[in-house]
Parts: structure tokens; C-alpha cells; sequence
């Protein structure tokens, strides 16, 4: 269960947070996370609690998949730890070389910023 803790310690990091800040959150017992570097069977509850905090899917944590996505396209895009919301991001963009975006321009450029993101993961 190594690779768990690791991802786990990795997915706090790209939130700047604490492992003990993760565990107080989630009502988890303190240094849970840490046990899971020896646990062969970690509790399906907690996993299921740490992956809807992070939108990842508990088979990302156990390691047997690379791709953290849950199957949905509603998933938080983060930078520098917070939550960013794309859409209104890009909806300040209101003008380029003087003219008005168009509301094709503003999605397109909601595409360049998640796909910026996603790269960041």
C-alpha cells in the first residue's frame, strides 16, 4: 500500500496542504495516512472519503490505474492550490486589440486554460 500513501502525500502537496490538515478534515484518525505504508487492506470508507476530497478514483489510490479522472466532466480544476473556476476565468477576457470576444472566443480560450491545467497534473 506504499504507492497509496504516495499518491496521497502527492495530491496534498498539489493542494498545499498537510497530511494531518487532510486527516482533520475528513474526521480521519491522525496518522491514518501514514499506516497506510504498512496496511495491505486499507478501509474502503476512508478511501472513499480521501478520493471525493481530491475528485479522484479509489483505484488511482490503490495504484491500479495512472489516471486519476473519475468518469465525469464536472471535475475542479486546481493552481497553486486553489480551486479555479475556468469558465469565469475566462469570461474576464472581454476584449483583444480592442475589440469585443465573441462568445466562441471565450470558450476557446477556457479550452487553452484547462488544458494548461491538466499539463500541471
Amino acid at each position: 500500500m506504499f504507492i497509496t500513501f504516495e499518491r496521497i502525500k502527492e495530491l496534498c502537496k498539489k493542494r498545499g496542504i498537510s497530511i494531518n490538515f487532510l486527516e482533520e478534515q475528513l474526521e480521519i484518525s491522525k496518522n491514518y495516512v501514514y499506516s497506510l505504508k504498512n496496511k495491505k487492506f486499507p478501509s474502503a470508507e476512508h478511501m472513499a472519503k480521501i478520493a471525493d476530497y481530491f475528485q479522484v478514483s479509489t483505484d488511482y489510490l490503490l495504484g491500479r490505474t495512472d489516471n486519476p479522472a473519475i468518469a465525469k466532466d464536472d471535475a475542479p480544476f486546481y493552481f497553486e492550490g486553489q480551486e479555479v473556476d475556468v469558465e469565469e476565468l475566462a469570461g474576464t477576457a472581454m476584449r483583444f486589440n480592442g475589440k469585443p470576444l465573441s462568445d466562441k472566443d471565450k470558450k476557446a480560450i477556457q479550452g487553452i486554460i484547462e488544458g494548461y491545467l491538466r499539463s500541471l497534473e
